[in-house]
């Protein structure tokens, strides 16, 4: 039987630009309640190489470094049944995705919305973009290697690249 899991509420200020969206959160992070908590997943240190937000800091100081430089978290889906953390366990017919309509009102500046891996992308081309206001098409989307563990497919170097890329080409890296 597959339980029923929530994400997060998003991490975002009044001038988020970058929006980062993960699928939804995995068992660890849903037991720390914090996002990509899970040691081996290599998104903490990709941010780390990027704006210096990695494990050394306080879950609360990385998030305020993300934030300072205008780069916000969160989940394509508000909820869904899953057993387990993979997302290829993700029953389809239980995926209720995240309010992004409500979202990008209360937060006009985003302008660039990266998906963290596969399923992120697929969840929010599905389900999100079909219901999207046209006031928010002018919003760029782009796939990034994902940096769970269970895609190891890329060395970090080649994510921390990736990101690197995408980040100065939204204009919050320079």
């Amino acid at each position: 039987m597959s339980d029923r899991v929530y994400s997060f509420p998003p991490v975002a200020a009044a001038d988020t630009q970058v929006l980062i969206l993960g699928s939804i959160p995995g068992e660890k992070s849903l037991q720390m309640n914090q996002y990509y908590a899970h040691p081996q997943n290599a998104f903490w240190k990709i941010m780390d190489a990027l704006v210096g937000a990695g494990r050394h800091l306080q879950y609360h100081d990385r998030l305020a470094r993300l934030l300072a430089h205008r780069i916000g978290m969160w989940e394509s889906l508000k909820s869904c049944q899953r057993a387990g953390s993979l997302d290829s366990a993700i029953v389809a017919a239980s995926m209720e995705p995240n309010d992004f309509n409500a979202f990008y009102a209360a937060h006009p500046q985003v302008t660039h919305v990266f998906f963290n891996g596969g399923t992120s992308a697929t969840v929010y081309k599905r389900y999100v973009l079909p219901r999207l206001s046209q006031e928010f098409s002018h919003i760029h989307h782009q796939r990034l290697p994902s940096t769970s563990p269970a895609h190891d497919a890329l060395r970090l170097e080649q994510k921390v690249d990736a990101r690197r890329a995408a980040l100065q080409g939204s204009g919050v890296l320079a």
